[in-house]
């Protein structure tokens, strides 16, 4: 059993999934202006939440959060199913099969068998499509790879069914109707506005002022926690910047491909200026990750690296703040 399916790699998965979801439907967008509409472009800090033994941080919203905001700015039926039994889970991923629909599913990333050994750690905020199976094995179209792959059913429940922090709890989706007819310019703005209101937040742990917290914290990390847990706590920031999906800067640079089709669309070149200049913001993200990983390889030290880094991390937040109010009067 097989759909004809058409699998597109993408730079993040989500983004990926819903893009190849609605091609399949025949409704082509890209995967800058599904993460622009759905207002992916995020920063989060949760002290109080671990992962991997050090704080939360996320460079993109809850997971599916990006596919239900454009669901709803477009008028797209997508059903989501969560699951308290295993069992049930695949009997519903197996009926949706059987009728010829491919399924989006929430996974966790440590036990993805086709996933390096480097790029496997507890993170259960994956992405990818199941579009058949064949004996034992699910066909499986994870977007950030460059070819199709499969999982065993075993291999797919665990995945589905992983423990730890944000559980995906056998998480399934798929498209139930697409709208007729849909006001593309007007939900471009709306996910430009949404996203310009979670960047300026006027809360402590989202936007800038969860990224000016952070720089904070790293000033004091090191004696208030030790270097060799602050080294970690880095390590855990760059790999959420840099590995998980494309994080920080390369969801920047996604962003910036975003507003550069917006500016077309919209007859708007106010919008081509901000894409160069989060382009540039993107490639000053990609420094502070290089810094960080210095650090953590011991291939930079010294008193003052880390009052660098959250100066870095300072001029970052600066530099998105005045961007995102520049933005925001743009639209």
């Amino acid at each position: 059993m097989s759909i004809l399916f058409e699998h597109r790699q993408s730079a993040h998965c989500e983004n990926g999934v819903v893009s190849n979801l609605l091609h399949h439907q025949g409704m082509t967008l890209s995967e800058p202006m599904v993460f622009g509409i759905g207002s992916g472009l995020f920063f989060v800090y949760l002290p109080f939440l671990k992962v991997n033994f050090a704080p939360g941080f996320s460079y993109r919203p809850m997971p599916g959060r990006i596919f239900r905001k454009l669901a709803k700015r477009l008028g797209i039926r997508v059903r989501h199913q969560r699951f308290s039994s295993p069992e049930r889970a695949k009997a519903v991923l197996d009926e949706k099969l059987d009728q010829g629909i491919p399924v989006g599913l929430q996974v966790g990333v440590y036990h993805l068998t086709y996933f390096p050994d480097e790029y496997r750690f507890h993170f259960n905020a994956h992405n990818l499509v199941v579009y058949g199976k064949a004996a034992d094995d699910y066909l499986i179209s994870d977007p950030v790879m460059d070819y199709t792959t499969k999982l065993s059913t075993q291999e797919l429940q665990r995945v589905r069914f992983a423990k730890g922090a944000l559980p995906p709890k056998g998480h399934l989706y798929y498209l139930e109707r697409l709208p007729e007819v849909y006001d593309l310019e007007r939900a471009i703005k709306k996910g430009i506005r949404q996203t310009c209101n979670d960047m300026l937040a006027p809360v402590p742990i989202i936007g800038v002022n969860a990224m000016k917290w952070v720089a904070r914290n790293i000033r004091k990390w090191p004696k208030t926690i030790g270097v060799k847990k602050t080294n970690h706590y880095l390590g855990q920031l760059v790999r959420m910047q840099e590995e998980i999906g494309t994080g920080g800067g390369g969801f920047r640079f996604i962003y910036a491909a975003f507003l550069q089709e917006a500016s077309t669309l919209l007859r708007n070149p106010a919008l081509a200026k901000r894409s160069e200049e989060m382009t540039a913001i993107g490639d000053a993200w990609r420094d502070f990750a290089l810094n960080i990983s210095r650090i953590y390889k011991n291939r930079k030290s010294g008193d003052d690296v880390y009052e660098q880094l959250a100066q870095q991390l300072l001029d970052l937040a600066t530099r998105e703040k005045q961007f995102f109010m520049r933005l925001k009067n743009d639209i």
